[in-house]
């Protein structure tokens, strides 16, 4: 599909399932050998994270230990500005290697709030991939260890990103048209 309609919003196609795909076949290349001989913790952070965790432990294959965790910033298209805690991780970090699993990375606030939180409990290593990262919006200094796709700062849907919890099962990825 080329264009989908989500409540009173156009999208347009902007990635495709198979560029994803490739992205993250060569981030998991990166995080298998900086994870070789370790006992890490990978953090899935709900709802967005859903596909691109699924998509990158298939290419991890191994017998990692995966939890998930829920925050949320945003309303509508935009961010609030706010961390909001529904979900924490509740296994113990103390000393683990922890991997933040994200869809998208855009100003940064919830990622740093919860990277710090987790230090914080005592993690020895907290590192960051996302699938998707905007440059342009951060509003803070994080840097995520692993990038799949670098991308403006366009409001996008698919691949486990929403829209008024409208759109993340589409494979692709669309981008508001304006």
């Amino acid at each position: 599909m080329d264009r989908i309609r989500l409540w009173d919003k156009e999208f347009e196609l902007f990635i495709s399932e198979q560029e994803i795909r490739s992205a993250i076949m060569e981030m998991a290349k990166t995080i298998k050998k900086d994870i070789e001989g370790k006992n890490p913790l990978f953090v899935s952070i709900l709802n967005g994270a859903f596909m691109f965790t699924a998509d990158l432990m298939r290419e991890l294959n191994g017998p990692y230990e995966l939890t998930f965790a829920r925050y949320s910033s945003y309303h509508g298209t935009s961010t609030t500005g706010s961390v909001n805690e529904i979900m924490p991780v509740k296994v113990d970090v103390k000393d683990r290697m922890v991997i933040l699993l994200e869809d998208i990375i855009d100003t940064g606030t919830t990622m740093n709030y919860v990277m710090n939180r987790l230090r914080t409990q005592g993690a020895a290593d907290v590192r960051l991939a996302t699938m998707l990262y905007k440059p342009e919006a951060m509003k803070c200094s994080l840097v995520p260890d692993y990038t799949g796709l670098i991308i403006p700062p366009d409001f996008i849907v698919g691949r486990g990103l929403d829209y008024d919890e409208l759109g993340r099962s589409y494979r692709d990825i669309y981008k508001l048209k304006v």
